[in-house]
């Protein structure tokens, strides 16, 4: 994300709950939970596995970076690139914000089912919702609208973003964990297969894949660290928050998953609709079948507030290092609300292409999950970059003043650090493997997206970087954007390591600037 400066010169600070509020509702989605309910009560052992080797390390690594460089430009550009150049830098910027623009069809199918629903036919809203010419509509509608409203400005996403996130999100999280304890408590069918255990099976290979998909819940985290500076006493307080607000999506995660498993047997689950389904059935246990539409509506709006958030978000990253001239100048123009207009058309045309793959896959479930697999491997790529470059700035850059640190040496760092790049590491080789649960249809298809999607997403920044020209900087932009730490100390050593005359006496009278 653009990071420019924290809010410490303004004097307000975070109180440690609002911060570890502001961290859950970041992370927390709804519409994943059906993918960990298949799992039963060993979905626990994943998410709290997830949690201790991924959530946890990535926001106490991002908040050191993020302070480290809270003057400068460039989120995960600035802090990749400081360690490994600028032609990673360009990847690490590239991959979160493309990562986004593949995440939009997942996402937005869930949105889709959820207007299927607001009808009060259970099994109409279920065919509809099955629909695939249904499904694509409600996508790219949802996608423009949304499009639109961002190009209003962050004024409009700011409203429609907080709001969303109430209505859309944490209300239906509590309710669909309280309605799980009032359906177990009064003596409803448990559908859980409770003799799974807490411990999965780790002999079979093939039922970790769906799990690692996890780890995309856990996505983001690393753009809380931008308040690391907003806290009184950052380097107690804000850990304090991360691990208040870890505990507190863990819950939410687990026990809403338990409520979907409580209420539809394993066999009957779908990544799409039982999150509707689920609430469906729990408003006809307890009589209140008119419950349903008005959750599927808000649903739909937590939909369109998470899609804004990041319409607007990893578009600015790499639009504000486009103007440092890292993309041509097409790329760089905005509307009269400053908004990164083209940007944001292109990464519509992308969307929309995306979405049309749904005439090649069986099932509008298997192109939300293989869709949602290519996310994840390419932001794992983006995260295993921020891991090693931290742990490389220690000795890069071991002088640079840290506001928030882990530990007085490097020992935290290197244990978080590869704790995180070793749980990213192992999701994103599980990520290749075809999930024994779903039908997926043919696995030269899932094999091919996935494969050829990575090579050629990761291999675009590095080709664009290589055409780049002078005249795609923008002067102003360029001005605001401090150099690289590496971009300045040649200026220094220079006239020592390359000496023009062949006497030694000659470089004593070079001089340094």
């Amino acid at each position: 994300m653009d990071v420019k400066k924290t809010t410490t010169s303004t004097g307000f600070k975070l109180s440690v709950m609002t911060l570890a509020i502001m961290n859950v509702t970041a992370v927390v989605s709804l519409r994943g939970l059906p993918a960990e309910a298949v799992y039963g009560l060993s979905s626990a052992f994943y998410y709290l596995f997830a949690a201790i080797v991924f959530l946890i390390p990535t926001a106490m690594v991002a908040a050191e970076l993020a302070a480290m460089f809270s003057d400068k430009q460039g989120g995960v550009f600035r802090w990749v690139g400081e360690a490994y150049g600028a032609r990673t830098g360009f990847l690490a910027i590239w991959l979160q914000w493309i990562e986004s623009t593949i995440w939009y069809p997942t996402v937005l199918t869930f949105g889709a089912v959820s207007i299927a629903f607001i009808g009060m036919n259970d099994a109409h809203d279920a065919t509809l919702a099955s629909n695939k010419v249904f499904t694509l509509c409600m996508v790219l509608a949802i996608y423009w609208i949304a499009t639109f409203i961002a190009l209003k400005g962050l004024g409009w996403v700011g409203k429609i973003s907080k709001w969303g996130g109430m209505i859309g999100t944490i209300i239906p999280a509590g309710l669909l964990i309280l309605l799980g304890i009032i359906y177990i408590s009064t003596g409803g069918h448990n559908h859980m297969d409770m003799s799974q255990g807490f411990f999965p099976d780790l002999s079979k290979f093939d039922n970790l894949v769906l799990a690692s998909s996890i780890f995309l819940f856990y996505a983001g985290m690393e753009m809380m660290g931008i308040h690391v500076m907003d806290v009184k006493n950052p380097s107690r307080n804000y850990p304090k928050a991360i691990i208040i607000g870890s505990l507190v999506t863990v819950c939410i995660f687990v026990l809403g998953t338990f409520s979907l498993g409580f209420i539809i047997p394993a066999k009957d689950i779908s990544l799409t609709q039982s999150l509707l389904v689920g609430f469906d059935n729990y408003f006809h246990y307890l009589h209140m079948s008119w419950a349903g539409p008005i959750i599927a509506i808000a649903l739909m709006f937590g939909v369109l507030a998470g899609v804004l958030t990041w319409v607007a978000g990893p578009s600015k990253g790499i639009f504000a290092v486009g103007k440092a001239g890292y993309l041509p100048p097409f790329f760089q123009k905005t509307n009269k609300n400053g908004v990164q207009k083209n940007i944001l058309l292109i990464q519509g045309c992308v969307v929309t292409l995306l979405a049309l793959l749904f005439v090649v896959m069986p099932s509008v479930q298997s192109f939300y999950q293989i869709l949602s697999q290519l996310t994840v491997l390419l932001y794992l790529i983006m995260y295993m970059l921020m891991f090693s470059a931290a742990i490389v700035l220690r000795y890069k850059m071991k002088n640079t003043p840290r506001p928030f640190r882990l530990g007085k040496k490097n020992g935290l760092m290197w244990f978080l650090g590869c704790l995180g790049f070793c749980g990213a590491l192992l999701a994103f080789i599980l990520s290749f493997v075809p999930p024994s649960q779903i039908a997926t249809g043919s696995n030269t298809v899932w094999f091919s997206v996935l494969i050829i999607g990575c090579v050629v997403v990761v291999g675009a920044p590095f080709v664009i970087y290589a055409l780049r020209k002078p005249s795609w900087k923008d002067p102003q932009a360029a001005a605001d954007f401090a150099p690289f730490h590496w971009e300045t100390q040649p200026k220094v050593a220079a006239p020592a390591a390359a000496p023009a005359q062949s006497q030694p006496s000659a470089n004593n009278n070079q001089s340094t600037k």
